[in-house]
C-alpha cells in the first residue's frame, strides 16, 4: 500500500431529494417495493415486429431512432451452451417514438448506424456486462448507460432477475422461458420472438422506478459511478492456462495426468472453435476426466471407457487419443505443475496455516465489510469485490508502523486498484480501522476467529 492519489470518472453530482422533497444521506437501507397485484405481460403494446435482415430496414429503423425521445432500451440474445463464443444473434432496441425493432445481427453484422443514432442518449440494460462486449462486436455501443440488474444491487434486491424486478417493482409478470434457448436458431419462433420483444418492453419504466429508490437511498451518485465503469470496462485479459477449470480437476493428481487433461483440453477447444459448438458438447469435463484418471495406453483402451461410449465422442476417437497419446510422450520438464502460475497474491486458503497475521487481517476487513454491508443496504461483493478485499488484508502488512494505515491510505490504495470514489468514501475509513487493530473486529456471531475460504 502506498500514498499515491487515483480515482476514477463520475458522471454527475449526487442527488439527495425526490420528488416529494424528502432527503437521504447515501447509504441509506432499503425498503422492498410494496406487495402489489400481478398483471401477466404477454404481448408487446405494438405486436411482434418482423426481424430487420436488410441494410433498408435498418437505415429505416436508424433514422426513426435517432428521432425518438427518451432513454433506449437494448438487449441483446446468444447462443451460450450451444456455439464457441458469445456473439448476439438477435439484438433488440426500443425506444418511445421508434417503437420496438428485432435485428439480426447474423445478416446485419455492422449496427454502427445504431451507435451513430443513439449518441448521448442513456442506454438501459439488465446485467450490462454480459451484453456490451457482443454489441460492441457489431459495432453497437453506448455513450450512457443504466444497469437495471446493477441498480438492483445497489439497492440491496434480494432477487435481481429481469422477471423477478419486473414483478417486484412495476406488477408484471414476464416471461422467461426462452433465456437459455439456442438462438442462432433461423428462423427464430415466433414465441421467441415475442420472449424477446417483451424483454425490452418495459425496461425504461423499471429504469424509473429504480432511479427513484436510488434517489431516495442517497445511492444515485454510487449507480452512475457503477454504470460509468461497466461502460468502460476493458475487456478481461486471457485467462492463464484455461484448462485449470477443467470441472473434476481436483481429483486429477499427479502431473502426467494433469498434462492428460491439458492436452485433451486443448484438442477440445480446437474442434469446437472449428465447428463454431460449445465445447462441452463436442466432449464434456467429465470425459476429459475420466481419460487423465484411467491413463489408457491405447485408443481401444480409450473407447473402451464410459464416458468415451457416445457417437459423436466415437467418431472423434483418433483425435482424442492423439491428444492422450501426446500427453504420455511428453518429457518431464515439459509437463504442467500440480499448483499452476504463481499468484501475486498467494492463495486466502493457506494463509491460516502459512500467513496467519494476513489470515487475521482477512478475518477482520470481511468481518468489518459484512458490518457496513448492513448499514448501507448494500452486498458486500458490491462494496468492495472479494479479490479487493483479499489484497487489502494481505499488502496491508507491508505497511509499518500499523498507525500509518490511515483513512487517507486506504481510500486512495483503493482508488488506484480500481474501486470506485463512492466505495473508498463509505469503505475506508472502517477498513483502516479494522487493519490497525483486526482484534478489535467481531464476526457478526460475537467471536474473533481465522478466516475462514471464501
Amino acid at each position: 500500500m502506498t500514498g499515491s492519489t487515483g480515482s476514477t470518472g463520475s458522471t454527475g453530482s449526487t442527488d439527495s431529494a425526490d420528488a416529494t422533497g424528502t432527503t437521504s444521506s447515501p447509504g441509506t437501507a432499503p425498503t422492498e417495493p410494496a406487495v402489489r397485484p400481478v398483471t401477466p405481460l404477454t404481448e408487446p403494446r405494438d405486436g411482434v415486429p418482423d426481424v430487420l435482415v436488410t441494410e433498408a430496414e435498418l437505415a429505416a429503423y436508424a433514422a426513426a431512432l435517432a428521432a425518438g425521445t427518451g432513454p433506449v432500451a437494448v438487449d441483446a440474445e446468444r447462443a451460450s451452451g450451444f456455439r464457441y463464443g458469445q456473439r448476439a444473434y438477435l439484438v433488440q432496441v426500443r425506444r418511445e417514438g421508434a417503437g420496438t425493432a428485432l435485428i439480426d445481427p447474423v445478416e446485419l453484422p455492422d449496427l454502427s448506424s445504431l451507435t451513430r443514432a443513439t449518441a448521448g442518449v442513456e442506454w438501459v440494460l439488465h446485467a450490462a456486462s454480459q451484453d456490451l462486449a457482443c454489441l460492441a462486436e457489431v459495432g453497437f455501443v453506448p455513450d450512457l448507460l443504466f444497469d437495471t440488474e446493477l441498480a438492483g444491487r445497489l439497492l440491496g434486491r434480494d432477487r435481481v432477475g429481469l422477471a423477478a424486478m419486473v414483478e417486484a417493482e412495476l406488477g408484471l409478470s414476464l416471461a422467461k422461458e426462452h433465456s437459455a434457448a439456442d438462438w442462432s436458431t433461423r428462423p427464430l419462433p415466433e414465441s421467441w420472438l415475442r420472449y424477446a420483444a417483451l424483454d425490452v418492453e418495459v425496461l425504461v419504466e423499471l429504469r424509473d422506478a429504480l432511479e427513484a429508490d436510488l434517489v431516495r437511498q442517497g445511492k444515485l451518485e454510487w449507480a452512475r459511478q457503477e454504470f460509468e465503469a461497466v461502460r468502460l470496462a476493458p475487456p478481461p485479459p486471457p485467462r492463464v492456462e484455461p484448462w485449470r477449470r477443467t470441472s473434476g480437476l481436483t481429483s486429477v493428481r499427479d502431473v502426467r495426468r494433469l498434462a492428460v487433461v491439458r492436452e485433451l483440453w486443448q484438442q477440445r477447444d480446437d474442434v469446437a472453435r472449428d465447428r463454431d459448438i460449445s465445447p462441452g458438447r463436442v466432449l464434456p469435463d467429465r470425459a476429459i476426466v475420466a481419460a487423465a484418471t484411467a491413463l489408457p495406453r491405447s485408443a481401444d483402451a480409450l473407447g473402451a471407457l464410459p464416458e468415451f461410449s457416445g457417437k459423436g465422442t466415437r467418431r472423434r476417437l483418433g483425435i482424442w487419443w492423439s491428444a492422450v497419446a501426446r500427453a504420455l510422450a511428453l518429457p518431464e520438464n515439459e509437463l504442467p505443475s500440480r499448483r499452476g502460475p504463481a499468484a501475486d497474491v498467494p492463495s486466502h486458503r493457506a494463509w491460516r496455516d502459512r500467513y496467519p497475521e494476513a489470515a487475521e487481517r482477512l478475518r477482520a476487513v470481511r468481518a468489518r465489510m459484512r458490518e457496513i454491508a448492513e448499514e448501507v443496504g448494500t452486498p458486500q461483493e458490491n462494496l468492495l469485490t472479494p479479490d479487493l478485499q483479499r489484497r487489502l488484508a494481505w499488502e496491508a502488512g507491508e505497511v509499518t508502523p500499523r498507525d500509518a494505515i490511515t483513512t487517507g491510505v486506504v481510500a486512495t490504495w483503493l482508488t488506484t486498484h480500481g474501486a470506485r470514489p463512492w466505495q473508498a468514501e463509505v469503505c475506508a475509513a472502517g477498513l483502516a480501522a479494522a487493519l490497525r487493530d483486526p482484534a478489535s473486529v467481531a464476526d457478526p456471531d460475537g467471536e474473533q476467529r481465522a478466516a475462514d475460504p471464501a
